[in-house]
């Protein structure tokens, strides 16, 4: 498992950055957000999906990141400089939690689902899970619970009921007034 950091400092892609973070517990969520606003990149990133090639990194881009408490997963909106959703981006985890320094983190299992704007859901890694549960990185239980999760979040997807995608613009709200501040 690798933990995964919600200010990205490790970041060397990243030259110029501002970073928020907060702690919300509201009827919808209970967890800590961060916000990452990349000014300035070296180079911009792109994925491919099928057959769509999608930038989701250049300057002036916003990575809301929601770590929900007592949840196996945590979920990254990509918006682009005019403020569009790129992709949503769920990372199956084993837990989310919060550094000596308060900075959120998660306990990445491997398996991720990428939902785009248009709806398509795309289940992603899931050979990297197989080869984790090969090898020793992670356990049976571990495996179980990823594909679980994984299978969960589809089918709430599926029923328009993830709400976490629904609150993604919302919550990059909150956190872009914390940074104007």
């Amino acid at each position: 498992m690798k933990r995964k950091y919600g200010d990205r400092s490790d970041w060397k892609r990243v030259l110029e950055r501002e970073y928020a973070q907060s702690y919300l517990e509201t009827d919808h969520f209970k967890g800590y957000l961060s916000l990452l606003k990349i000014a300035k990149v070296k180079e911009p990133l792109y994925v491919k999906y099928s057959d769509q090639h999608i930038c989701i990194v250049n300057d002036g881009y916003l990575w809301l990141q929601q770590f929900p408490c007592d949840k196996h997963h945590s979920v990254t909106t990509m918006f682009d400089e005019k403020g569009q959703i790129v992709q949503w981006y769920i990372d199956i985890c084993y837990m989310n939690g919060v550094s000596e320094d308060n900075v959120p983190w998660m306990d990445d299992l491997f398996l991720d689902i990428i939902v785009m704007p248009s709806g398509e859901v795309i289940q992603k890694d899931s050979d990297e899970l197989d080869e984790a549960l090969l090898n020793g990185t992670i356990d049976k239980s571990l495996y179980n619970l990823a594909r679980q999760e994984a299978s969960m979040i589809k089918s709430l997807i599926q029923d328009n009921n993830f709400t976490l995608l629904q609150l993604s613009k919302e919550h990059k709200d909150i956190l872009l007034q914390m940074l104007q501040k």
